[in-house]
């Protein structure tokens, strides 16, 4: 039995080896408990469990499998649990899940699902370029285009999908008039594949946001998508590719005296602690320790001495705002820090700490749907009962299971 979470060790994609470690990993859960509520893995892997009045050996590979497919990559067993390394358990569940995935991936080889998930920048090229063509054949949950998408490539017919934009954001940027003097920072912003893409207006509202006050704003070129999709299949080569090819990009940014802001949470994440651990260079932890959420940055300018936001706002404030916290941004440890930004208008701002079931790609995929909407359940009621004027969040693909379980146009806080 291997404890290790490096791709790169010899025996990471040892089925057998990995499933001793599964076991380990389980019997510790099992018998700590504490995470019984952050996902269906948990509940799954206990009934098992305790089915057997505890003989965590006794799990079959298909009971194991099932623990493994449940995981949504949520890391909020990081906050929860109290042996991550570095205890001397060594207890890293979303890493195991991700090895999990790995061995399986490689046992499976090339499978359409992962390849139509992982290639967001080619299908953000193509969908953009057929924005009315694409948005009619795959905007309508349900629809013969959405059917046949759900038997090719996995993507649940009944999921609302964000639509493609006809301009990229990089188009806007490289066309906008540049504002502000850059006093109070400078930044390379990592759009993600969803600004870049489906929802520019998020970067559009951000670049706006810093430059009032007076933020520096670049956009490296030949950066792309973080990779995210491809390790939620499995697919960690391909990942680690994609990191490659972004953090050098990033790192000459830092070395150029800018800080890397990233929009959505999930790609933060990944900038800030996948990165280091599976490209494990120099580099990649460079980009992470400047690596910022755009609220988190925007944050840090306004409480550095001699620094500050422009808290003049003549447009209209609402009274209150429901903010939905995504998991990958509870997972940074940074701080409720959209909140604090929102709060500078004058709302009342409510933060709501239920998952969306969304969580990268899971929750797009068919087999999770019926699952992931239950998950989502208990994010609806929240929001229903705070009843806010506005509902925000940062994760656009949370906000679309926002709008899909509420009705609600959920905004992002920018």
């Amino acid at each position: 039995m291997t404890t290790t979470y490096d791709p790169r060790h010899p025996r990471y994609f040892d089925d057998d080896d990995m499933r001793e470690e599964l076991t380990r990993v389980f019997d510790l859960c099992h018998g700590c408990r504490l995470c019984w509520n952050v996902c269906p893995s948990f509940s799954t892997l206990f009934d098992f469990v305790d089915a057997r009045d505890g003989a965590v050996h006794e799990l079959t590979g298909a009971e194991q499998d099932r623990v493994v497919d449940e995981c949504y990559q949520c890391k909020l067993c990081y906050v929860k649990c109290p042996y991550v390394p570095p205890h001397e358990w060594q207890l890293d569940f979303p890493r195991l899940m991700l090895r999990a995935e790995a061995v399986k991936h490689e046992a499976r080889g090339v499978d359409v699902e992962t390849q139509f998930f992982g290639r967001t920048d080619l299908l953000g090229k193509v969908g953009s370029a057929l924005a009315p063509l694409v948005n009619r054949g795959t905007g309508t949950p349900g629809s013969f285009g959405r059917r046949l998408m759900e038997k090719v490539a996995g993507v649940a017919a009944e999921r609302v999908l964000p639509p493609y934009a006809r301009e990229r954001f990089s188009t806007w940027f490289g066309g906008r008039v540049r504002a502000g003097d850059g006093h109070n920072g400078s930044v390379a912003v990592f759009p993600t594949c969803m600004v870049e893409y489906q929802q520019p207006a998020i970067g559009r509202d951000l670049v706006r946001v810093y430059e009032r006050n007076n933020i520096a704003c670049d956009l490296p070129s030949g950066v792309g998508c973080c990779g995210m999709p491809w390790l939620d299949g499995g697919d960690v080569k391909a990942f680690v590719g994609q990191g490659e090819r972004n953090v050098p990009i990033l790192a000459e940014q830092v070395r150029r005296g800018r800080d890397v802001v990233v929009p959505q949470p999930t790609c933060g994440y990944v900038l800030k602690k996948e990165y280091p651990e599976y490209l494990g260079t120099d580099d990649a932890r460079l980009v992470a320790s400047h690596t910022y959420d755009a609220a988190e940055y925007l944050m840090k300018v306004h409480r550095e001495e001699g620094k500050g936001l422009d808290t003049d706002f003549g447009g209209d404030v609402p009274e209150s705002i429901t903010w939905h916290v995504p998991c990958h941004l509870r997972a940074q440890n940074v701080g409720y820090k959209s909140r604090d930004l929102m709060k500078l208008t004058g709302a009342k701002v409510t933060p709501v700490e239920k998952c969306s079931g969304i969580d990268g790609t899971w929750g797009l995929r068919s087999e999770n749907y019926d699952l992931a909407r239950k998950v989502a359940q208990p994010l609806r009621k929240a929001i229903e009962d705070d009843g806010a004027q506005v509902v925000a969040g940062d994760c656009m693909l949370a906000n679309g299971a926002i709008g899909e379980e509420t009705g609600r146009t959920a905004v992002h806080p920018l």
